[in-house]
């Protein structure tokens, strides 16, 4: 992976600041590291190593297979198999997928321990800008939320994001109704087209249980297909909007 090149475009950490932001420690960093699971940092002036967004993205994608209860070893050969040329925002992306495949789980924590897995100190109006995507909830204590730790990492990127509050809201509520009406018409086709004519023909009990099991092996392959869609129909709408004239 050319990570040298992303590093001089996109933020530069050093292994501390690089440690915070991913809520892991610098011991953890340089372990993953020796064992081929972080590319090297590319060294600058006074020997100082500088990591990149990519690091920071691979690092949340380590987390996240650790979430899923993979071995370092199992890791490693996943990591192995990725394209060695994937940017922060494919690896993010590839995160996102990894995630769905967990079921949905919410973790009350307290501000502390938010912070501390945030990697870094948060205002009232990060809290704020968090709730909105999403990201956490407020409970009746003031000093206790409830977390989708899944979101939490993507969420304080966005944090360093110039979008206001109620942009994030506006955006919030424009995915979401897409993805339900997506996810209903979907549901809707399968029941139509696949299981009503399925039932109806009088199988027997065994190829109706397998009929259900492909409708819950079809979830990750219908994310997938839905991530890819929508990432490649952003691209090409920001492209247009954003094209000189």
């Amino acid at each position: 992976m050319d990570v040298g090149s992303d590093v001089e475009r996109g933020p530069r950490y050093t292994v501390d600041e690089l440690a915070a932001r991913a809520g892991v420690t610098v011991r953890t960093v340089r372990f993953y590291g020796t064992r081929g699971l972080l590319p090297p940092p590319v060294i600058g002036a006074r020997r100082v190593g500088h990591y990149g967004p990519e690091h920071l993205s691979r690092l949340a994608l380590i987390e996240e297979l650790q979430r899923q209860g993979m071995t370092l070893a199992a890791i490693e050969r996943y990591l192995e198999q990725l394209p060695p040329d994937l940017s922060a925002r494919d690896l993010a992306v590839h995160r996102a997928l990894v995630a769905s495949w967990a079921p949905e789980s919410a973790e009350s924590i307290t501000r502390r321990e938010l912070e501390r897995r945030a990697g870094r100190a948060l205002t009232e109006r990060d809290v704020d800008r968090l709730a909105a995507m999403g990201v956490l909830e407020r409970t009746d204590d003031a000093d206790t939320y409830r977390l989708d730790g899944s979101l939490l990492r993507l969420g304080v990127e966005m944090l360093d994001v110039p979008i206001e509050h109620e942009t994030i809201l506006a955006s919030r509520t424009v995915l979401l109704e897409h993805a339900r009406a997506a996810a209903e018409e979907l549901a809707r086709l399968f029941r139509e087209e696949v299981w009503n004519p399925y039932r109806e023909s009088g199988e027997d009990p065994d190829h109706l249980k397998a009929m259900r099991s492909l409708s819950a092996h079809m979830q990750p392959m219908v994310i997938q297909a839905l991530v890819t869609a929508f990432q490649r129909s952003l691209s090409e709408e920001l492209r247009t909007a954003f094209r000189a004239p």
